[in-house]
């Protein structure tokens, strides 16, 4: 089971990201709606997810939807208001934002587990 999903995890991640290469790098494909969208919807919930860790799986999901969801409106408002429409560029401000995210993440982590680790010794 445990390879399974992890299998899965790692073939969502190369869909994500050939979602990005195909919207930074103009290429035309059939499969571009869907890598886009894919990698529009997946990257900031995933990263959200990965915020709330320990918390219920189901309410994580939702909110990492949701969160997903509303960056993406957020980020295509902005570029209106300003007059600055480029898909390109919301790509990568999604991929930038997902990868701060994923830094915070990396430093919780570590701060929790220097933590665990300070309290084993005691």
């Amino acid at each position: 089971m445990l390879k399974h999903r992890r299998a899965l995890a790692w073939l969502l991640a190369l869909a994500c990201i050939a979602g990005a290469a195909v919207a930074l790098f103009d290429i035309e494909t059939p499969l571009r709606p869907f890598l886009i969208s894919l990698f529009l919807l997946v990257v900031p919930g995933a990263a959200v997810v990965g915020l709330l860790r320990d918390r219920d799986p189901l309410a994580a999901l939702s909110v990492g939807a949701a969160a997903s969801l509303v960056l993406n409106v957020l980020l295509a408002q902005a570029m209106l208001l300003f007059n600055a429409w480029s898909p390109r560029a919301g790509v990568a401000t999604v991929a930038v934002l997902g990868g701060f995210m994923y830094v915070l993440r990396v430093l919780y982590r570590g701060k929790s587990m220097q933590t665990e680790q300070g309290a084993r010794a005691r």
